[in-house]
């Protein structure tokens, strides 16, 4: 069975066997930390919420510190008969400046052809605009790519060989001809996915000369979160999107962030997380697949290094997943798994929306359809928070796909 797990020099056998997962306790939602407890949804919204999230800005994803920054939306491309004139396609350079530095953040945007103010899905892409279509219209990005030699990438820069190769997990067509419009940018754009020192990306506009986060503020997946309510920013100026229905969207990685990012901007209406994993959807208490230790050593820029201090010691953490799904609450969530994504732990992901049920129904809304975990390929997508387990491995697929614009459908007929 494939697990995901992803090989490196360190030592680690990660568990896979149910058994062996040691009982835990979670934190409770309703529990303040002066040892009172919630009492109505005044209480929740007033005193528990806000203390949920700053733990976790404070130990687990890092605080954005305060700066001072301008943004300009610059429209580069727009093209009305897009996809055999299927679609209008739009590309936008939000420019992040900071003194004298800047980067800029490269929106494509896929809209119905003749829309007129239409929901929009949006998420970061892996490997850049270029590769989410064949689309030849689409720029290819300059900034470090991953190297990956099935796509073509080497010497950390993309080129017309990766043009297209991941348009399997962006059905753009179906997206569009749903009724929706999907914006997309490359993650890298914001900030380079590897251990850099911080000296690159948004974190190299904040910080200069030998200057660093500090241990409680923004890794990666903060700075990418911080990303997408800029890209928002720009989705509310935009006269073809409805700003009331932006839903945020990522897989795996992406998935962590797309949680973070809509705990943080309750500007987002739906938040959808694909495969997320640790310090995405699944409970960290659970030591399954993925743990706190390989996850801060593999990836030591994605967390604060206050996260590093619970490495082996999930159970002193004052936090766990189902409160970063709670703190979404009332929004729509849903949160996927697949059957062969092991790393990911597909139980502890549904577990923790089963946790965050309580929250929901708490505010007056239905959260899990079900209460015990749904057979494969079987969605639960009825409440509030809606689950399913995909057959086969970690990715984001069509199917995947289907079921969140049923689950948005349902939301916002």
């Amino acid at each position: 069975m494939l697990t995901n797990c992803p090989k490196g020099p360190e030592e680690f056998e990660p568990n896979y066997d149910e058994s062996k997962v040691s009982d835990y306790q979670l934190p409770d939602p309703f529990l303040l930390e002066n040892g009172s407890t919630v009492k109505d949804s005044a209480d929740w919204f007033r005193l528990r919420r806000p203390e949920i999230m700053e733990l976790f800005r404070h130990e687990v994803y890092g605080r954005v510190p305060a700066f001072d920054f301008q943004q300009e939306f610059i429209r580069s491309d727009s093209d009305t008969s897009a996809l055999n004139s299927k679609a209008i396609r739009n590309q936008v350079r939000i420019r992040i400046s900071v003194d004298d530095k800047y980067l800029d953040i490269n929106l494509l945007i896929y809209y119905p052809e003749n829309a007129k103010t239409v929901p929009v899905f949006l998420g970061y892409n892996f490997y850049g605009n270029h590769t989410i279509h064949s689309d030849t219209g689409i720029y290819i990005t300059d900034n470090w790519v991953r190297n990956n030699e099935e796509y073509g990438v080497t010497g950390n820069r993309a080129n017309e060989q990766s043009r297209g190769v991941g348009q399997r997990r962006w059905p753009v067509e179906y997206i569009i001809s749903s009724g929706y419009a999907l914006a997309t940018a490359y993650y890298g754009d914001v900030d380079p996915d590897y251990d850099d020192g911080f000296s690159n990306g948004i974190h190299g506009l904040v910080y200069s000369g030998n200057e660093a986060p500090e241990s409680d503020e923004w890794g990666s997946i903060a700075a990418w979160a911080w990303g997408l309510s800029r890209m928002l920013d720009y989705l509310e100026t935009d006269p073809l999107i409805d700003d009331q229905k932006v839903f945020v969207i990522g897989h795996s990685r992406l998935g962590k962030t797309a949680l973070w990012a809509g705990a943080s901007d309750e500007r987002f209406a739906i938040v959808i997380s694909n495969n997320s994993g640790c310090g995405g959807a699944a409970i960290s208490r659970r030591q399954f697949g993925e743990t706190l230790s390989r996850i801060n050593t593999s990836f030591p820029h994605w967390f604060c290094d206050h996260f590093n201090q619970y490495n082996d010691k999930e159970e002193n953490l004052p936090v766990d997943q189902h409160l970063l799904i709670a703190s979404i609450a009332p929004r729509p969530i849903y949160i996927a798994s697949a059957t062969e994504d092991l790393w990911a732990d597909p139980r502890g992901e549904f577990l923790a929306a089963l946790a965050a049920d309580t929250v929901y129904r708490f505010l007056g809304k239905a959260g899990l359809s079900v209460q015990t975990m749904p057979e494969p390929d079987q969605p639960a997508r009825d409440g509030y928070i809606g689950y399913h387990l995909r057959s086969g491995v970690h990715d984001i697929t069509q199917w995947d796909w289907e079921q969140y614009i049923e689950f948005v459908n349902d939301h916002f007929e």
